[in-house]
């Protein structure tokens, strides 16, 4: 994961409203593995959308 580069190409900003200790916990992270935020953020959100692709492309019924 080190070696890899995130958050290349054209950037777009993403503004969202999550729960404090989540927060808090990604500034801890940031701080005790030297990747700034932005790039923790990035690589949790691919991750996530690695893990489940099925949403991009599904017609999701959510009410």
């Amino acid at each position: 994961m080190r070696g890899q580069v995130h958050n290349q190409g054209e950037l777009a900003e993403l503004k969202v409203t999550i729960e404090k200790d989540v927060i808090e916990a990604m500034q801890r992270m940031s701080k005790n593995t030297g990747y700034s935020l932005e790039e923790l953020v990035v690589i949790a959100l691919k991750r996530f959308r690695s893990s489940h692709s099925d949403y991009e492309d599904a017609t999701l019924n959510v009410d």
